[in-house]
C-alpha cells in the first residue's frame, strides 16, 4: 500500500500497456505515427525527471515494468488493457496472451483483461470465447476508434458490437473499457441503456468532451470514468485537473471514478504521490468541494477493488 500522513492507500493501476512500438514491429507508417502519437502525450504531460527517450518508450523490458509499477511504483494490482492494433504491428501492439503469460510470471500483480472487435464477425466471437476460457477475463478494452483495413472505425450501438455485447454477459465478463470514438459518447449511452447489467469504463474521462461524459455518466449508473490521461495534468495544468474532477464528483459522486496510469505514457509513482497531495484550490471549492483522504482512497483504488472483486486488507 501507498501510505502518506498517516492514510493508507490501496492502488489498483486501472489502466496498464505492456507494448511493443519498436520499429522491428511497425508494419506501416500509422504504426510509427501512433507511436509517435503516443510519446507526444508522455513528453508533454510528464514530469522532466520521468520523460524517457522515444527508444524507451517504444519497447520497454519486462523488468522496468514491474520496477516502475510496483517497486518504485505504488501499484498494488495493476489491470493490463490489451490494444491489438494487427494492421500497424506484426505481433499486434499488445495482446492478450502476452499480457496473461506476464501475469503468470508475476502471480497476483496483475489483472489481464480481454479486447475484441466486432468487425470481425463470428471469427472474433469464437476468439473471444477462447481468451476467456484461457484466462478468466473479467474485463476488456474496445476501441472504437480503430482502424481495419478500409474501416476508419466502428460505433458500440452497432448490430455487431451487441452481439459481442451478449457474449460478455453470456460468458460473465461485465467489465467494458472504452475508447471512445474521438470522445463522442453517443453510442456509450446506447449501450449503457441496452445492457444494464454490463459496466461500461470511459477511458480518458472523454477527454477532449468532459461535459458530455458527464451528462452521460449522469444518465447511466453503470458508466464509470477512467482518469488515464486526465491525472497527468496535475503536472502542467493543476487547476484544470481541478475542474475535471470536480466536475466528475459533481455528476457521477465518488464512487464511479478510477485511477489509471496509463503506463508507459503516464507514471504511476508520481501521478498518485501528487494525486493524494492535490487539493482543489480554496476559491474553486465553494462550488466543487474538497478532496478527502476517502474519496482519494476511493478513486486511487477501493472502487476498482469493488468492480474487480479484489480483497483489500
Amino acid at each position: 500500500m501507498f501510505h502518506s500522513d498517516g492514510q493508507s492507500y490501496f492502488v489498483v493501476d486501472g489502466h496498464v500497456h505492456f507494448w511493443d512500438g519498436s520499429p522491428a514491429n511497425q508494419i506501416n507508417r500509422y504504426g510509427e505515427g501512433f507511436v509517435r502519437g503516443l510519446y507526444g502525450f508522455h513528453r508533454r504531460l510528464s514530469p522532466d525527471e520521468h520523460r524517457w527517450t522515444l527508444e524507451e518508450f517504444e519497447r520497454y523490458p519486462e523488468q522496468r515494468l514491474i520496477d516502475d509499477l510496483f517497486e518504485a511504483g505504488p501499484d498494488d494490482v495493476a489491470i493490463l488493457q490489451p490494444t491489438g492494433r494487427p494492421d500497424w504491428f506484426v505481433n499486434g501492439f499488445e495482446t492478450t496472451e502476452q499480457n496473461g503469460e506476464i501475469a503468470q510470471r508475476h502471480p497476483g500483480r496483475f489483472i489481464v483483461n480481454g479486447r475484441w472487435d466486432p468487425r470481425d464477425g463470428e471469427a472474433g466471437l469464437a476468439e473471444l470465447e477462447a481468451l476467456h476460457e484461457r484466462w478468466q477475463l473479467p474485463g476488456v478494452l474496445v476501441g472504437p476508434a480503430e482502424w481495419k483495413g478500409i474501416s476508419k472505425g466502428w460505433r458500440l450501438s452497432d448490430p455487431w458490437a451487441h452481439r459481442y455485447l451478449e457474449k460478455c454477459q453470456e460468458l460473465g465478463i461485465r467489465n467494458i473499457h472504452v475508447h471512445p470514438t474521438n470522445g463522442d459518447l453517443a453510442d456509450v449511452d446506447d449501450a449503457a441503456t441496452a445492457f444494464p447489467g454490463l459496466r461500461f469504463f470511459v477511458e480518458h474521462v472523454g477527454l477532449p468532451r468532459i461535459e458530455d461524459f458527464c451528462w452521460t455518466a449522469a444518465q447511466e449508473p453503470n458508466v464509470y470514468g477512467g482518469l488515464a490521461v486526465a491525472l497527468p495534468f496535475l503536472h502542467t495544468r493543476p487547476r484544470y485537473f481541478a475542474r475535471i474532477i470536480g466536475e466528475l464528483l459533481y455528476w457521477i459522486g465518488e464512487n464511479r471514478i478510477l485511477f489509471g496510469s496509463n503506463y508507459a505514457v503516464g507514471h504511476p509513482k508520481w501521478l498518485v504521490e501528487r494525486f493524494v497531495d492535490f487539493q482543489i484550490p480554496d476559491d474553486l471549492q465553494s462550488e466543487y468541494g474538497v478532496l478527502t483522504p476517502a474519496i482519494k482512497q476511493k478513486i486511487l483504488g477501493l472502487n476498482a477493488a469493488h468492480l474487480y472483486d479484489l480483497k483489500v486488507e
